[in-house]
């Protein structure tokens, strides 16, 4: 039976989870995390006989080969690869423009949903029976694979294409925290009100995009139901999350592969909620170094702080203070510590104690206001102009997060910290 034509005739049924043995809410910690890409023998059957598009990166792996090289080699059907932001390989630098291309081991045509290209159109998705998305996030509001799961998960529905959602897990999914974004500043790095640290996989973002309706009108009206049910071959779906395997919200997940070329590793993932705020100001957040996100400064601090000169390198051609001695911060250290210092927050001392060291006081924040984006809000900016303490600017952030909390507890997929 042909899931993709039922689609159309069973209109009460658009959305599963897949909840069955295979995960339970006690996972043995003594067992290996599964990424919901590596449990073929669930999601292999439903991808038989047809025509595949996939969106996917360095990071989309079964073990040590890549999703697309091994369904080829399992005999389906990849079509058309979708890149996102560092494009499918993962080497181009934040914000760089990708063109459309073909991947040269494969010979399929890649198509770069970044840029002014953001969603799949109706002649992209020509051809294909079924989506996946299978790239790994680090749970952060501003890093924009979420932002590009929403547009691959409204193309799906509104042009009626079963969406295939390989889950994996959340390397800061273990807390929540962080201003919750105000409506008038959705932007490609942060879309929807959510807390900059929000705690979900990127499966339960899915679901809860599509449960608080927080996608396009016609999105939204094929999204009328959330059902949990077992899928088969003859069952049609809309969005099939296919779970991780020994994984919950206290797990600490060490990413195998780099998930961009910044990011480099799990000490920068721990950080990067709390050091991307320096992308707000002129202050460099050490990207051009060996450790972005990890490092910061400017050559106005004093120069008896943590020295270092970012220079153009592969993933950051260009940023700021580039050829210059730096004066700051160097954050890096031990998992161990790090995990310790942040305690499970976002900690704004650091930005707060750069405001106060820092000559030019008007000259901090970039002038385009960046830092509103990130933040979500016009508020931060001010409060830390003001002098305000850190427990103070958290006090602000209570009522909006509290209320998201309880939002996400409804789409949680795993026991939850």
């Amino acid at each position: 039976m042909n899931y993709c034509k039922l689609f159309f005739f069973i209109l009460a049924l658009p959305l599963y989870k897949y909840t069955n043995a295979q995960s339970t809410n006690k996972p043995l910690k003594s067992s290996p995390i599964i990424p919901g890409a590596e449990r073929m023998e669930v999601y292999l059957p439903l991808l038989k006989g047809k025509s595949v598009a996939i969106f996917a990166n360095q990071t989309s792996m079964v073990k040590s080969t890549h999703l697309v090289d091994t369904l080829i080699k399992k005999g389906i059907k990849v079509v058309k690869i979708f890149g996102p932001e560092h494009g499918f390989r993962g080497t181009a630098s934040a914000g760089e423009e990708l063109n459309n291309a073909v991947d040269k081991k494969t010979g399929i045509p890649i198509i770069s949903l970044y840029g002014d290209h953001k969603k799949p159109t109706k002649e992209d998705l020509k051809g294909v029976d079924v989506l996946v998305f299978d790239i790994q996030d680090i749970g952060v509001r501003f890093y924009t694979y979420i932002s590009s799961l929403q547009y691959y998960l409204e193309a799906a529905l509104e042009n009626h294409t079963p969406l295939l959602i390989l889950d994996r897990p959340n390397p800061n999914g273990f807390y929540v925290d962080g201003p919750v974004l105000e409506p008038k500043f959705k932007s490609f790095i942060g879309m929807q009100p959510i807390p900059v640290v929000y705690g979900l996989t990127i499966g339960e973002y899915a679901l809860l995009l599509a449960g608080e309706k927080w996608l396009t009108p016609e999105a939204n009206k094929i999204n009328s139901y959330n059902i949990k049910t077992h899928p088969t071959t003859d069952t049609p779906f809309h969005v099939l999350v296919i779970k991780c395997g020994n994984y919950d919200h206290n797990s600490k997940y060490v990413l195998p592969v780099a998930p961009s070329p910044n990011i480099r590793d799990i000490q920068a993932i721990y950080l990067y909620p709390s050091t991307c705020f320096f992308e707000g100001t002129v202050l460099s957040e050490g990207r051009g170094t060996d450790k972005p996100f990890q490092v910061f400064g400017h050559p106005s601090l004093p120069n008896t702080m943590y020295a270092f000169t970012p220079k153009p390198n592969e993933g950051a051609k260009s940023s700021k203070c580039y050829y210059q001695e730096c004066y700051g911060w160097n954050l890096s250290g031990t998992t161990e510590k790090i995990l310790k210092d942040l305690n499970k927050k976002i900690q704004l001392k650091y930005l707060l104690d750069a405001y106060k060291l820092f000559p030019g006081k008007d000259s901090f924040f970039l002038k385009n206001n960046f830092i509103n984006r990130l933040a979500g809000n016009d508020v931060l900016m001010q409060q830390v102009k003001q002098g305000k303490k850190e427990a103070e600017i958290r006090k602000s952030w209570e009522p909006a997060l509290n209320n998201f909390k309880e939002i996400r507890k409804k789409y949680l997929l795993y026991k939850d910290f």
